[in-house]
């Protein structure tokens, strides 16, 4: 699946953009914070879809069958 490995270069991406704001010690910690939020929930997102897209890999559904992400789910 494309997607995953789109994902997973994604989440890199995020990961390099938070390490970045960190080691900036010209940023005051409640700018960072600022500046981190959006980042942290984008890799929310895209943690939780490349979780559900990785399980529908590995547990395909049925044709005409809800694909049982809900019940995959814990939140």
């Amino acid at each position: 699946m494309n997607s995953i490995k789109h994902i997973n270069n994604a989440l890199s991406d995020l990961d390099k953009e938070v390490e970045t704001i960190l080691l900036n010690w010209n940023i005051p910690l409640n700018e960072k914070d600022n500046l981190m939020l959006p980042i942290l929930q984008q890799k929310r997102v895209l943690t939780q879809t490349l979780e559900d897209l990785t399980y529908l890999k590995e547990n395909p559904p049925t044709p005409n069958q809800a694909c049982g992400i809900s019940k995959y789910r814990e939140d």
